[in-house]
């Protein structure tokens, strides 16, 4: 009886990677190399939802027809700052009632107060960045914006710090008057050491 002809892949196994061979080191790349995608991708992502979420915040508390000064968006800030006020008041109303077995809802408790001091951290130093409000074209593209995170790039976005709420005039002042006590503390240091090196030697 005449022998059933072999296929090509027929019989053929598979053929295994030696551990330290070079394929396998190159399998090995290509592995890292997805997963550092993925991993970049997914904080791309998270950092988008985050983003997308403040700004969802401020459209949701902006007035309908106002235009808003540095004065406006500083106070908008502070109403920001404070979103989760009443979140703590229901967590410490909890933790306050008796016949319970510790506190509850901590690791909760705990993420929102480190955002608060993070945030009012960056808002009283360098600035809190939030969406250009006081610019006019801007605000009114943020106000058209439909939470669609692929038009972020469309909005732009601006820090504002504590002391934007303070008129320039203000500032001025404040800045003229400490360089007032500062020159006169340098010409009484000036005037001490002139009148020590004018007294003659006896």
């Amino acid at each position: 009886m005449p022998k059933a002809p072999k296929g090509k892949s027929g019989g053929r196994e598979k053929k295994v990677v030696h551990p330290y061979s070079r394929k396998a080191a190159q399998i090995t790349r290509q592995s890292h190399k997805q997963e550092r995608k993925e991993k970049m991708k997914n904080e791309k992502a998270l950092r988008l939802n985050i983003i997308g979420e403040k700004l969802q915040w401020f459209q949701n508390h902006l007035d309908a027809k106002k235009e808003y000064s540095k004065k406006d968006a500083c106070a908008l800030i502070e109403s920001y700052l404070n979103r989760f006020s009443s979140e703590l008041e229901q967590i410490e109303l909890h933790n306050s009632i008796k016949d319970r077995q510790g506190r509850r809802h901590v690791s909760r408790e705990m993420v929102i107060k480190q955002t608060m001091e993070r945030e009012r951290q960056q808002y009283e130093g360098y600035g809190l960045e939030i969406p250009d409000i006081v610019d006019a074209g801007n605000l009114k593209t943020f106000r058209e914006w439909d939470f669609d995170l692929k038009k972020l790039p469309n909005i732009k976005m601006r820090k504002i710090c504590k002391n934007d709420a303070i008129p320039k005039k203000c500032k001025k002042k404040n800045v003229t008057a400490e360089d007032k006590v500062l020159e006169e503390l340098e010409l009484k240091d000036e005037s001490s050491s002139s009148d020590e090196e004018m007294t003659p030697v006896t």
